[in-house]
């Protein structure tokens, strides 16, 4: 018999806030946007991103600690102590034997990587720090956060692109739905605005050059030209339902259902048949034991690039028929710009937080509307609505699509 999933832990670090403020900003339609501040773009076309300001990782790890890590692990160790906390599991009491970690990244330390190699470069190869190699690996966030919380089941990384953060949510939702682990927690973690990770984006012109923070990441606007670059993490505690009961926790909502597939299809482009993307919808929708009308609110990949955006919006179309026209869409990449390996999580936790306080979040700074693509995108303004069931989507370059479904919490 499988298990039920529950969420009873969500934790955020993103560039419209961290912890309840992350929720509250979204409600609030706020933009993370703003120019690069971490380096100078005098000579980048890109100039506008949405980064984290005033991040202290010493409010989440010991600073000595924090100094061993690259940003983007620092993040996922913030995000996994936002998440445990609200969750008030006692990870002392639990079997650290059914309790396991799963958390992403796309891009990994590449800030180290940057910093490292300029050191090379300049003053030699002795300079190189001790920690260059630990720092820079894409697995050690996740395998930072279990071995702060000494979970000693199952632990690994995904790295699926823009798929990452849904790809580890999904894969630690079977471990427990199949009787493998009792508590995971499953997420992704990105801080890749660096001048070369910009500058590697710039050059397959996959990002806005805007400089008109209103006008830069607008998923499903007709005059959408490519995505801004985000940064941040986003960690769930995911448990067993009867584990959950037994120690009176909190429950956000239940993973219900989980559909990966493939384009196999072109390294960066995605399939214009959309089957790829229509597919692991599919999936996660039967996977939930559910028709697509039961859908009550759909988190779009949503990337605000041309191709992406028309491609999935035919993928809805293929799967819903005529209900896609009447379902809520929206992307809060609108808002956070696109958070890569972390995108995923972050946005499944939206889905968590909209089913329990049955709001739909919009889209924000949509201004022209795209008769191509002709969906209900939620423009400008929320919804407040009841809805049993949400679907995300997250898919990645290198043809990798991850669906996740979520059902409003019912005892």
């Amino acid at each position: 018999m499988k298990r039920r999933v529950v969420i009873t832990g969500i934790g955020v670090v993103s560039p419209i806030g961290a912890g309840a403020d992350f929720w509250e900003n979204v409600k609030k339609g706020k933009c993370g946007i703003s120019p690069i501040e971490s380096f100078n773009t005098a000579d980048f076309s890109v100039k506008l991103a949405a980064e984290i300001k005033e991040f202290d990782p010493t409010a989440y790890m010991d600073k000595k600690e924090s100094k061993r890590m690259d940003r983007y692990s620092q993040f996922a160790l913030a995000a996994a102590d936002i998440a445990v906390k609200d969750s008030g599991l006692n990870t002392e009491k639990i079997d650290s034997k059914r309790f396991g970690t799963v958390v992403g990244s796309a891009v990994g330390g590449i800030h180290t990587i940057e910093a490292e190699h300029e050191k090379l470069l300049t003053k030699g190869s002795g300079k190189v720090s001790t920690f260059f190699i630990p720092m820079m690996l894409s697995n050690m966030a996740s395998g930072l956060v279990a071995i702060k919380y000494k979970a000693k089941a199952i632990n690994f990384s995904t790295v699926t692109a823009c798929a990452t953060g849904a790809n580890a949510i999904g894969e630690s939702y079977k471990r427990i739905q199949g009787g493998i682990c009792d508590v995971m927690l499953a997420g992704g973690s990105e801080a890749a605005i660096t001048p070369c990770s910009i500058a590697g984006f710039s050059a397959l012109t996959t990002l806005s050059t805007t400089t008109d923070v209103s006008r830069a990441s607008i998923p499903f606007d007709k005059e959408r030209h490519g995505f801004v670059m985000g940064e941040g993490a986003g960690v769930m505690v995911l448990e067993d339902y009867d584990h959950a009961v037994k120690r009176g926790a909190k429950i956000y909502a239940e993973i219900a259902g989980y559909g990966a597939t493939c384009d196999a299809y072109h390294m960066t482009s995605p399939d214009p048949s959309s089957e790829g993307a229509s597919d692991s919808m599919l999936c996660a929708i039967e996977d939930a034991g559910i028709t697509p009308e039961d859908i009550g609110y759909i988190n779009a990949h949503g990337t605000s690039t041309l191709y992406n955006d028309k491609f999935e919006t035919q993928a809805i179309k293929n799967i819903f028929g005529d209900y896609a026209y009447e379902v809520p869409i929206s992307s809060t990449k609108s808002m956070t710009g696109h958070l890569l390996g972390a995108a995923g999580a972050v946005e499944a936790i939206v889905c968590a937080k909209a089913l329990e306080d049955s709001y739909i979040p919009a889209t924000i700074n949509h201004l022209v509307t795209d008769p191509e693509l002709g969906l209900n995108f939620v423009p400008n303004e929320g919804i407040c609505r009841e809805f049993d069931y949400a679907l995300s989507n997250a898919f990645g370059f290198g043809g990798h699509n991850a669906t996740l479904v979520l059902k409003k919490y019912k005892a």
